[in-house]
């Protein structure tokens, strides 16, 4: 495998995007200018200016907060290639950067924040950010974007300038644009790209409480632990989300370290304990408090009536954490086998590196040899070696340095913040809920009402009394002219789409000619079921057919087909199950009285019979949702509720 090769499978195209992560890029204004390359010095030496005065903006926010992986960084895009970032940017000077936020959301939208003051500080830049869900901004603000907006036609349109969201729009561009020239486009018509006032409403609302809610996302607890962990946690106590992530990771392999303590607790002693303040993110907490873990052997415990039991139980996950992600990190740096190591194992079995090979086959043990081989000789695998090994080293930089016990004993340490918020958590739900359910509805309400305005149809009272039901047969017959594809038929909003080629008055003709028979026909003197059928035959019969059938034996075959069919419908209570026109005209016809007779198949009312089935649907439906309101609803229609049905 080529070095070419061997690059190629970490690009954007091959390689997955990391879950639970989001990604974020700086595009400077400076940087569309043609002057500035990638690979020019300037260039370089500008975006590491603007990379450092960003970070001392944030640092006031980012000091004392505690990530769940790894902290808010940003790389200059000449130094580092951007491997999730879009190829399209790979020619635009730009600062990029990822944070892994696992299962605290707090994390990501902390980020958002982050990045919105930025833009506001520094007003020349233009931000993109998204996670694995894609443009989760959107998401956020869903019923609030214009209709032409989805994940499909939303490519280098969203941006983050000047403390607000701004949105490339269609009217400019209407296929996607690139990058480029949306930013180019940006940085020149700021006051046209602007989102509208509710979408900014809903992004600013999820973010308005930061950097407040930040510091409420912090929880600080005493504990007991090795003196090992406290002098750790006393010069990094960043590194507690280190012993999280390893305890809550935890697998066979890793609990064999904690079962040892060969790191933090060798001697197994109690006078190695010590009691410290710890602070850490709430889901830090929450993972290290919901999941049982049974101490190590020889690990030193007091007993459960004890009262700082719950303080040495919580130590304990800690330093097992500590213990295990130290000896895991420790032996994936000397292999040097992390994410990218993952990552190229992945594509060599995507491409059929291994034939099929069963693991463990003698075969397939040569091959992974060569490959681990191969990724040892890489550049790939000294720069992964370094990042995994680089909490070890700081780890054993903090424990070569001197310390005792007597430094931690007899401090006044602050007390442990309540926790109630692990177990009525469902008070917040409910309120999360309900919010969301108010947008919808308001959402619905809206959309109805603009519906009905452009539509310009729909009752202007609640009475059935004020309400034209012909208007329901009216507007079926036009909606069945309206234009529909694959995605179903719609109302088009501009009233210009032309008509589908529909023969209404052939098609019910045809319909008339399935319930009426010949004697009822043949009374009328206006449609001759015998006659038109036989044209159909004929019309299906080819000029040049060989086959010719007496006319006579086939008008008297058709005959006693219809007999035979009105005698076997005459049997069932179908006919009964429509409203026919010789019956609406009786009614009309006061003082009048006509006894139809038995044999005979009048005529349906088909806008009737449409109406009735509609009214009955929707009744049905006791205000519920259904396929007669769901119906009407897409015709512009609503119909109002029966007041008066259990009266």
């Amino acid at each position: 495998m080529s070095q070419a090769n061997f690059s190629s499978i970490f690009n954007h195209k091959n390689s997955r995007l990391p879950e639970d992560t989001v990604f974020f890029s700086v595009f400077p204004d400076f940087s569309l200018s043609p002057d500035h390359k990638p690979q020019n010095p300037e260039t370089f030496s500008q975006l590491q200016s603007l990379h450092l005065q960003i970070l001392n903006a944030l640092s006031s926010y980012t000091a004392n907060y505690i990530w769940q992986h790894e902290p808010f960084t940003l790389s200059a895009s000449t130094q580092s290639a951007c491997a999730t970032c879009p190829t399209s940017s790979h020619h635009i000077p730009h600062l990029h950067g990822k944070l892994r936020y696992g299962d605290n959301l707090e994390d990501e939208w902390f980020v958002v924040f982050l990045l919105f003051e930025t833009s506001l500080k520094f007003p020349n830049l233009s931000i993109r950010v998204w996670d694995t869900d894609g443009e989760f901004l959107l998401i956020e603000a869903a019923f609030h974007l214009p209709k032409w907006l989805n994940p499909e036609t939303s490519t280098n349109r969203i941006f983050i300038r000047g403390g607000s969201l701004h949105i490339i729009p269609k009217n400019h561009f209407p296929s996607d644009p690139t990058l480029f020239d949306s930013l180019s486009y940006l940085s020149t018509h700021e006051d046209k790209t602007k989102a509208s006032s509710s979408v900014q409403s809903a992004i600013k609302n999820r973010i308005q409480d930061y950097p407040d809610r930040a510091v409420k996302n912090m929880h600080r607890v005493t504990v007991r632990v090795p003196i090992s962990v406290a002098q750790i946690l006393k010069h990094e106590p960043c590194l507690i989300s280190l012993a999280v992530e390893g305890f809550y990771d935890r697998d066979i392999d890793s609990m064999k370290y904690a079962a040892s303590m060969e790191r933090f607790l060798p001697n197994k002693s109690n006078d190695e304990i010590v009691e410290v303040s710890v602070l850490m993110s709430r889901a830090m907490y929450a993972q290290l408090m919901q999941q049982t873990f049974q101490a190590p052997k020889g690990y030193p415990m007091p007993p459960r009536s004890d009262g700082g039991y719950a303080a040495a139980e919580l130590g304990m996950k800690i330093a097992c954490g500590f213990e295990m992600i130290y000896q895991m990190k420790k032996r994936n740096g000397l292999e040097g086998k992390g994410g990218t190591w993952e990552v190229y194992k992945e594509s060599l079995e995507k491409n059929g590196y291994f034939d099929g090979l069963l693991p463990g086959s003698k075969e397939y043990k040569r091959l992974m040899e060569n490959a681990e081989d191969y990724y040892r000789k890489s550049s790939l695998h000294h720069r992964e070696s370094e990042i995994l090994s680089a909490p070890v080293r700081r780890i054993d930089d903090i424990l070569s340095q001197p310390f005792s016990v007597d430094e931690f004993n007899g401090r006044d340490l602050p007390p442990s913040d309540d926790d109630s918020w692990l177990y009525n958590g469902e008070d917040e739900l409910n309120a999360a809920l309900s919010e969301r359910q108010h947008e919808m509805e308001y959402y619905d309400m809206n959309h109805k009402k603009n519906k009905s305005k452009e539509e310009g149809v729909g009752p202007s009272s609640s009475n059935f009394d004020d309400y034209d039901l012909g208007d329901i047969a009216k507007s079926m017959k036009e909606f069945v002219d309206k234009m529909s594809s694959f995605e179903g038929a719609e109302v088009p909003a501009d009233g210009s789409s032309k008509n589908v080629d529909f023969d209404v008055d052939h098609f019910m003709k045809e319909i008339e000619s399935v319930m009426k028979p010949s004697n009822a026909a043949s009374g009328d003197g206006d449609y001759d079921v015998d006659e038109e059928l036989s044209s159909d035959m004929d019309l299906d019969d080819p000029e040049d057919s060989d086959i010719e059938e007496d006319e006579d034996e086939q008008k008297e075959f058709m005959s006693s087909y219809s007999d035979a069919l009105s005698h076997e419908l005459k049997s069932t209570t179908l006919d009964k199950s429509f409203v026919r026109a010789d019956e609406t005209q009786v009614k009309k016809d006061e003082g009048t009285s006509r006894e139809l007779d038995d044999d005979e198949f009048t005529p349906v009312d088909v806008d009737l019979n449409l109406v009735k089935s509609f009214l009955g649907s929707f009744s049905s439906q006791e205000g519920l949702p259904g396929p007669a309101s769901n119906m009407l609803g897409v015709m512009g229609l609503q119909l109002p509720q029966d007041d008066n049905k259990d009266k």
